[in-house]
């Protein structure tokens, strides 16, 4: 090889190595140039990344968002055989969740965003394939929660748990909870509501509240109507639980709902600057600073289309109950009412009866029967003989035509074992309406007139096929053989009202009852008569 030819190969060879060198050498490459480089070497291999599989894949059927970018879908194999019905249940979760379209209220909620869980989309499909045939028009009113009650739950649960501010139903989605689907169904018929279950509210049952109203304030605001005040006002006893709403009521704020806090721990300066910087839809406040702010007039309540009271015993304890009902009367209007009746004391019952002037709906999970019970007072006398229980039933129904109440009814209860003529002649001489003694099939619901008052009489032994919830007045001439009879009336009677009352009259022969009554009495918080005492110590009395 000649000298000139060998002097070209090295340098052909120095070349080669400098450029393999180059190659090896990250540094001598910027970052920007090696991504060109990397990209260019997978274009020729034919593969891409998963974030670039949106240029070789469409959307399908079974996946149409394209979150699996064309790939199948990965099928994990149950270790149980699933029921037909079960299987439907785990198909394809985020295509029966997604949303046909954003919800707006002064914002928008994300999709990617604001994602339901996969256990709370299960949730959702369940509820809503068993009710998929009672579906309406979203301007109709449905016993079935709307979707977008089931994004605020969302929101609210995910924010929650993930600031550590809720343990309490660790595992158990908002969406399950019985007394919410409950409260749904109570909710979208309009009336007003006593929840009577003899607790404060509870963390799952203020996010179904506020879920329900925010979701009627969308409503409204679809339909035009304007609020210039805020559209929820929430009545709590103390500084403390007002931080609890609040904290609930936070994560609708993305959704362009504002909540303002306002109570005795702040200084009063400071929340009127709040108030005045912000026109919140919903107001959480107790009852004396609220009173104190509507004064200064530095916020109008005027408009207030929905008010919840939480613990209201104990907000009469503390001496407000006064302002309790100067709010309500501040208040225009007819606004929807949400009662927490945590106490069964027959002290709370004239302010309840005072809020809740028309029909309701009553609320509870707790089955014992001084919560079913709960504003129905039970007026029981103690008799000398037979004949003075006459003049006494029949008083009760002077009072009760001469009396204001015109959507009120009243029942009187009689037993056959025990003689009745005079009183029923009597009665029937009164506008008492007669029900045939003894008759295999009662039904007193077809004679009923929405326009007037009813008043009717009835034998003991027909009390099971009659429905007694219509009547709000329920007289016992001779008093029930048993107390199983007596609590079945009591907690079956008045169920649309808050103005039920229980009259009993007892005499010498019914003595063995007096102690059991006694106890139910206390148990209600109601007033234990002297009579009643009497009678039961000559019980007593006679045991021994």
């Amino acid at each position: 090889m000649a000298k000139g030819d060998d002097s070209v190969m090295r340098k052909q060879n120095k070349k080669l190595r400098k450029k393999q060198n180059s190659k090896n050498d990250s540094s001598a490459v910027s970052a920007k140039i090696a991504a060109v480089i990397a990209a260019k070497k997978r274009r020729k291999a034919g593969k891409r990344r998963i974030c670039e599989g949106m240029c070789f894949s469409l959307p399908t059927p079974d996946d149409p968002f394209n979150d699996r970018h064309g790939k199948a879908e990965f099928k994990k194999k149950d270790p149980e055989k699933k029921t037909p019905f079960q299987k439907e249940k785990t198909t394809s979760v985020k295509e029966k969740t997604a949303p046909s379209k954003k919800l707006t209220v002064g914002g928008s909620i994300s999709p990617k965003s604001k994602q339901l869980t996969r256990n709370e989309a299960v949730a959702v499909n369940q509820m809503a394939e068993l009710c998929c045939d009672q579906q309406q028009h979203d301007d109709e009113i449905s016993d079935f929660p709307s979707k977008f009650v089931f994004w605020c739950l969302s929101a609210i649960e995910n924010a929650l748990r993930h600031g550590d501010a809720y343990t309490d139903g660790e595992g158990n989605s908002f969406f399950l909870n019985s007394w919410g689907l409950e409260f749904s169904k109570c909710f979208s018929t309009g009336k007003d509501l006593m929840e009577t279950s003899g607790t404060f509210a509870t963390t799952e049952q203020i996010a179904w509240m506020i879920s329900g109203a925010a979701d009627d304030f969308v409503r409204k605001e679809k339909q035009g109507i304007s609020l210039d005040c805020p559209f929820l006002l929430f009545l709590v006893p103390s500084e403390k639980k007002a931080g609890q709403v609040r904290t609930v009521c936070k994560p609708l704020k993305s959704l362009g709902i504002h909540t303002v806090s306002i109570h005795p721990g702040a200084s009063l300066d400071h929340q009127i600057q709040g108030l005045k910087s912000c026109e919140p839809e919903f107001l959480i406040a107790t009852p004396e600073r609220l009173l104190e702010l509507v004064s200064m007039k530095a916020i109008d309540i005027s408009g207030v289309s929905m008010l919840v009271i939480d613990g209201i015993d104990a907000i009469c304890s503390a001496g407000h109950a006064d302002a309790i009902k100067s709010i309500k009367n501040v208040i225009s209007g007819n606004p929807r009412l949400v009662i927490f009746n945590d106490s069964f004391n027959h002290t709370v019952i004239p302010v309840v009866r005072h809020l809740l002037t028309g029909s309701i709906c009553r609320l509870s999970l707790n089955n014992s029967f001084a919560s079913l019970s709960s504003c129905i007072v039970q007026s029981v006398q103690a008799c000398t003989s037979e004949e003075d229980k006459v003049p006494k039933s029949i008083e009760i129904l002077c009072q009760f035509w001469s009396s204001h109440t015109r959507s009120s009814n009243l029942l009187y209860i009689l037993r056959k074992d025990v003689k009745c003529h005079k009183l029923v002649k009597t009665l029937k001489s009164m506008g008492c309406c007669s029900m045939p003694l003894g008759s295999d099939a009662v039904n007193i619901n077809d004679s009923v007139d929405s326009n007037r008052r009813l008043v009717s009489m009835i034998d003991l032994e027909d009390v099971v096929k009659v429905d007694i919830g219509m009547y709000d007045i329920i007289v016992l001439p001779s008093f029930v053989p048993s107390m199983d009879t007596y609590v079945h009336i009591l907690t079956n009677m008045a169920r649309q009202s808050v103005n039920g009352v229980l009259y009993g009259f007892l005499t010498k022969r019914d003595t063995e009852l007096a102690g059991p009554l006694i106890s139910i009495l206390e148990q209600c918080g109601q007033e234990v008569p002297d009579t009643l005492q009497n009678l039961h110590q000559e019980s007593n009395m006679l045991e021994d």
